[in-house]
Protein backbone atom coordinates (compact mmCIF):
# COMPACT_ATOMS: atom_id res chain seq x y z
CA UNK A 1 0.00 0.00 0.00
CA UNK A 2 2.66 2.45 0.73
CA UNK A 3 4.67 1.46 -2.15
CA UNK A 4 1.46 2.38 -4.26
CA UNK A 5 1.10 5.42 -2.80
CA UNK A 6 4.67 6.37 -3.40
CA UNK A 7 4.49 5.09 -6.86
CA UNK A 8 1.43 7.47 -7.68
CA UNK A 9 3.36 10.35 -6.04
CA UNK A 10 6.48 9.38 -8.34
CA UNK A 11 3.91 9.57 -11.21
CA UNK A 12 2.61 12.83 -10.45
CA UNK A 13 5.96 14.41 -9.61
CA UNK A 14 7.13 13.58 -13.06
CA UNK A 15 3.81 14.56 -15.00
CA UNK A 16 3.96 17.98 -13.47
CA UNK A 17 7.83 18.47 -14.43
CA UNK A 18 9.45 18.78 -11.37
CA UNK A 19 12.18 16.51 -11.84
CA UNK A 20 12.99 18.81 -15.10
CA UNK A 21 13.65 22.08 -13.04
CA UNK A 22 15.72 20.72 -10.61
CA UNK A 23 18.19 19.69 -13.38
CA UNK A 24 17.74 22.82 -14.68
CA UNK A 25 18.32 24.53 -11.68
CA UNK A 26 21.73 22.33 -11.27
CA UNK A 27 22.79 23.97 -14.89
CA UNK A 28 21.79 27.39 -13.43
CA UNK A 29 24.06 26.81 -10.38
CA UNK A 30 27.07 25.60 -12.21
CA UNK A 31 26.90 28.80 -13.92
CA UNK A 32 26.47 30.68 -11.18
CA UNK A 33 29.36 29.52 -10.01
CA UNK A 34 31.53 30.15 -12.81
CA UNK A 35 29.99 33.37 -13.15
CA UNK A 36 32.08 34.07 -9.65
CA UNK A 37 34.86 32.21 -10.22
CA UNK A 38 35.47 34.32 -13.43
CA UNK A 39 34.06 37.86 -11.04
CA UNK A 40 36.83 36.97 -8.42
CA UNK A 41 39.39 36.54 -11.07
CA UNK A 42 38.97 39.83 -12.70
CA UNK A 43 39.02 41.45 -9.44
CA UNK A 44 42.12 39.38 -7.91
CA UNK A 45 43.88 40.94 -11.40
CA UNK A 46 43.20 44.07 -10.99
CA UNK A 47 43.89 44.41 -7.45
CA UNK A 48 47.23 42.84 -8.05
CA UNK A 49 47.76 45.21 -11.32
CA UNK A 50 47.14 48.32 -9.10
CA UNK A 51 49.09 47.23 -6.30
CA UNK A 52 52.34 46.13 -8.59
CA UNK A 53 51.39 50.13 -10.19
CA UNK A 54 51.80 51.10 -6.78
CA UNK A 55 54.97 49.63 -5.50
CA UNK A 56 56.77 50.61 -8.96
CA UNK A 57 55.84 54.17 -8.77
CA UNK A 58 53.86 54.26 -11.83
CA UNK A 59 50.66 55.65 -10.18
CA UNK A 60 52.66 58.58 -8.38
CA UNK A 61 51.60 61.11 -10.85
CA UNK A 62 47.90 59.69 -10.41
CA UNK A 63 48.95 60.31 -7.17
CA UNK A 64 50.41 63.85 -6.75
CA UNK A 65 47.61 65.28 -9.55
CA UNK A 66 44.41 64.23 -7.05
CA UNK A 67 46.58 65.17 -3.70
CA UNK A 68 47.88 68.06 -5.33
CA UNK A 69 51.72 67.69 -3.89
CA UNK A 70 54.73 67.48 -5.46
CA UNK A 71 56.79 64.11 -6.25
CA UNK A 72 60.12 63.90 -4.95
CA UNK A 73 61.62 63.82 -8.55
CA UNK A 74 60.66 67.55 -8.08
CA UNK A 75 61.41 67.48 -4.54
CA UNK A 76 65.05 66.46 -5.50
CA UNK A 77 65.71 68.34 -8.91
CA UNK A 78 64.76 71.74 -6.78
CA UNK A 79 67.70 70.37 -4.04
CA UNK A 80 70.04 69.75 -7.05
CA UNK A 81 69.47 73.09 -8.35
CA UNK A 82 70.23 74.61 -4.75
CA UNK A 83 73.56 73.09 -4.47
CA UNK A 84 74.66 73.66 -7.83
CA UNK A 85 73.99 77.05 -7.60
CA UNK A 86 75.99 77.76 -4.80
CA UNK A 87 73.55 78.42 -2.37
CA UNK A 88 74.58 75.96 0.08
CA UNK A 89 77.43 76.64 2.82
CA UNK A 90 79.32 73.42 4.11
CA UNK A 91 81.46 73.89 7.30
CA UNK A 92 83.82 70.96 8.32
CA UNK A 93 83.72 70.10 12.21
CA UNK A 94 86.91 68.76 13.46
CA UNK A 95 87.26 64.97 13.67
CA UNK A 96 86.03 63.30 16.72
CA UNK A 97 87.37 59.83 18.68
CA UNK A 98 84.66 58.66 21.18
CA UNK A 99 84.59 55.21 22.36
CA UNK A 100 80.82 53.99 21.99
CA UNK A 101 78.83 51.52 24.90
CA UNK A 102 79.78 47.85 24.21
CA UNK A 103 78.38 46.45 27.66
CA UNK A 104 81.95 45.94 29.35
CA UNK A 105 83.29 44.26 26.42
CA UNK A 106 86.46 45.03 24.81
CA UNK A 107 86.90 48.88 23.63
CA UNK A 108 85.33 49.79 20.36
CA UNK A 109 86.12 53.28 19.10
CA UNK A 110 83.95 55.77 16.38
CA UNK A 111 85.88 57.79 14.10
CA UNK A 112 83.77 60.22 12.70
CA UNK A 113 83.85 63.89 10.84
CA UNK A 114 81.02 65.30 9.26
CA UNK A 115 80.37 68.90 7.50
CA UNK A 116 77.48 70.90 8.49
CA UNK A 117 75.42 72.36 5.69
CA UNK A 118 74.22 76.02 6.91
CA UNK A 119 71.48 78.17 5.18
CA UNK A 120 74.03 81.01 4.29
CA UNK A 121 77.89 82.00 5.45
CA UNK A 122 76.62 84.05 7.76
CA UNK A 123 75.79 81.68 9.79
CA UNK A 124 79.23 80.40 10.18
CA UNK A 125 80.29 82.84 13.18
CA UNK A 126 77.76 80.94 15.55
CA UNK A 127 78.62 77.99 14.47
CA UNK A 128 82.36 78.64 15.73
CA UNK A 129 81.17 81.09 18.69
CA UNK A 130 79.06 77.55 19.65
CA UNK A 131 80.99 75.05 18.97
CA UNK A 132 82.09 73.63 22.23
CA UNK A 133 78.14 73.03 22.83
CA UNK A 134 78.32 71.14 19.58
CA UNK A 135 81.20 69.17 20.57
CA UNK A 136 79.71 68.82 23.40
CA UNK A 137 76.22 67.59 22.28
CA UNK A 138 78.07 64.78 19.55
CA UNK A 139 80.06 63.31 22.51
CA UNK A 140 77.29 62.37 24.78
CA UNK A 141 75.17 60.97 22.11
CA UNK A 142 77.81 59.04 20.49
CA UNK A 143 79.43 57.54 23.61
CA UNK A 144 75.74 55.53 24.59
CA UNK A 145 75.67 54.45 20.72
CA UNK A 146 75.70 50.69 20.74
CA UNK A 147 77.34 48.55 17.82
CA UNK A 148 74.17 47.62 16.91
CA UNK A 149 73.05 51.16 16.23
CA UNK A 150 75.39 52.11 13.49
CA UNK A 151 74.63 48.58 11.14
CA UNK A 152 73.02 49.56 7.91
CA UNK A 153 71.94 52.48 6.36
CA UNK A 154 68.69 52.85 8.46
CA UNK A 155 71.35 53.10 11.48
CA UNK A 156 73.70 55.77 9.35
CA UNK A 157 70.08 57.33 8.74
CA UNK A 158 69.31 57.43 12.46
CA UNK A 159 72.71 58.66 13.80
CA UNK A 160 72.40 61.96 11.31
CA UNK A 161 68.41 62.84 12.37
CA UNK A 162 69.62 62.71 15.78
CA UNK A 163 72.82 64.56 15.19
CA UNK A 164 71.20 67.35 13.38
CA UNK A 165 68.52 67.58 16.10
CA UNK A 166 71.21 67.81 18.61
CA UNK A 167 73.33 70.42 16.33
CA UNK A 168 70.24 72.51 15.61
CA UNK A 169 69.52 72.47 19.61
CA UNK A 170 73.04 74.20 20.23
CA UNK A 171 72.93 76.95 17.38
CA UNK A 172 69.73 78.32 17.29
CA UNK A 173 68.73 80.48 16.01
CA UNK A 174 70.79 79.46 13.02
CA UNK A 175 69.63 76.62 11.05
CA UNK A 176 71.80 73.84 9.83
CA UNK A 177 69.62 71.97 7.08
CA UNK A 178 72.10 69.11 6.97
CA UNK A 179 74.66 66.95 8.90
CA UNK A 180 77.05 65.25 6.13
CA UNK A 181 79.35 62.44 7.08
CA UNK A 182 82.67 62.82 5.27
CA UNK A 183 84.31 59.77 7.12
CA UNK A 184 82.87 57.17 9.76
CA UNK A 185 85.15 54.21 11.16
CA UNK A 186 84.26 51.66 14.21
CA UNK A 187 87.30 49.40 15.25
Amino acid sequence: MADEELDEDLEEDIEDGEFDDEESEGDGGAGRKRLLIVVAAVLVLILGGAAAAYFTGLLQPVIDMLSGGESAEAIEEVEETQIISGDAVFYDLQEMLVNINTGGRKAVYLKIRVSLELESSDDITKIEEMMPRIVDNFQIYLRELRIEDLKGSAGMYRLREELLKRVNVAVAPAVVNDVLFKEMLVQ
